[in-house]
């Protein structure tokens, strides 16, 4: 059975005069039906409907960007919530999970990386009784290799939709992994920079753009948590409760990403405050000897500044060595404070 193929390859086969698949349309990725585990066929958005109410039938649609008008069509193929269609028209949802009845529809937050970036993107999930519906937006890695894979395991597939959802939600946490140890690999960077000098300018502000970095990242998979974890539970609709593990390892998952995100933002914290302390220090010490050089050089002026004051009766003026004998006590003078602030570590 040919395997599904993305919109490029298929405005490929169209140019060579092949015959092009019947889903072929703007928005719409892949159209599929399967009975069993096994691919039956690939259909239009208009049979949709009438293949989700076949006994044993699974009907699963990509779409990439839809218009509202493919989004309203597969609502009425569907009976999909109005509110659940006018969020998915929307991106920028906060990860969520709701139900409509029997139906439900969950918001799921991307992230992969694109030529050294983190770039991010958004799912929409629509899952019900003979049915999943993904909507991307955004760059958004495309599911054809989760589709491969389920369709690879037949068996697994039979499971039904909340199979297929699994395999989605897994694959997007999988992809979290590749941008963690990426982060990982800068902050470990920005951490050796610290101990061995303190952070320029470029430096800070490369931490501040991890950090913000970060914090965009940690916002879209905390709500994740609470999304699978909430699939755990057998109470919703059309949940196979031999799938219950699945989505339980699924949240493990998400937690030990939401774990390594916030101990990459410590580290990043302990670099800051580890710079400015050390600026700090750096700034203690350069005032320390600026303060023990005012303090030596204070005694020459201070010697030169009584002698200038040009009175006819100051002691030690018509002395023969004097001039020679205020020099000495200048110089013991500033040597001894010279000596007392390096034993010191002034200077």
């Amino acid at each position: 059975m040919e395997r599904l193929k993305d919109l490029d390859s298929v405005s490929a086969r169209v140019g060579s005069g092949s015959a092009s698949p019947p889903y072929e349309r703007r928005g719409v990725v892949a159209a599929a039906v399967y009975e069993h585990g096994q691919r039956i066929r690939d259909i239009k958005i208009e049979e949709a409907g009438e293949w989700r109410n076949r006994e044993n039938a699974i009907v699963w649609i990509g779409l990439h960007e839809p218009d509202e008008v493919l989004l309203h069509q597969i609502q009425a193929e569907f009976n999909l919530h109005p509110l659940a269609i006018e969020d998915a028209a929307q991106p920028h949802q906060r990860p969520k999970l709701e139900i409509y009845g029997e139906a439900m529809f969950i918001v799921a937050r991307t992230a992969h990386m694109k030529d050294g970036e983190i770039v991010f993107g958004e799912t929409h999930l629509f899952v019900g009784r003979g049915y999943v519906v993904s909507v991307r937006h955004g760059e958004s890695s495309s599911y054809l290799a989760v589709r491969q894979r389920c369709e690879a395991t037949p068996a697994a597939l039979a499971h039904g939709e909340n199979y297929i959802l699994y395999s989605i939600l897994d694959f997007i946490v999988d992809n979290y992994m590749p941008v963690i140890e990426v982060v990982q690999e800068e902050v470990e960077m920005l951490e050796d920079l610290v101990l061995r000098e303190q952070l320029g300018k470029s430096d800070i502000e490369r931490l501040y753009m991890l950090r913000r970095k970060l914090l965009r990242l940690r916002n879209a998979v905390v709500p994740l948590v609470d999304v699978c974890r909430r699939y755990e539970h057998i109470d919703l609709p059309g949940m196979d409760p031999t799938l219950q593990s699945l989505f339980r390892d699924v949240t493990d998952h998400v937690r030990r990403v939401q774990e390594d995100i916030d101990a990459l933002r410590e580290v990043l914290a302990f670099a800051f405050e580890a710079s400015v302390m050390i600026g700090q220090t750096e700034q203690t010490a350069i005032a320390r000897k600026l303060a023990a050089w005012a303090a030596i050089l204070a005694v020459p002026t201070a010697i030169a500044g009584i002698y200038g004051m040009n009175f006819s009766d100051m002691p030690e003026l018509k002395f023969q060595y004097g001039y020679f004998v205020v020099l000495g006590v200048i110089a013991v003078l500033c040597l001894s404070l010279f000596g007392f602030f390096r034993r010191r570590k002034w200077l």
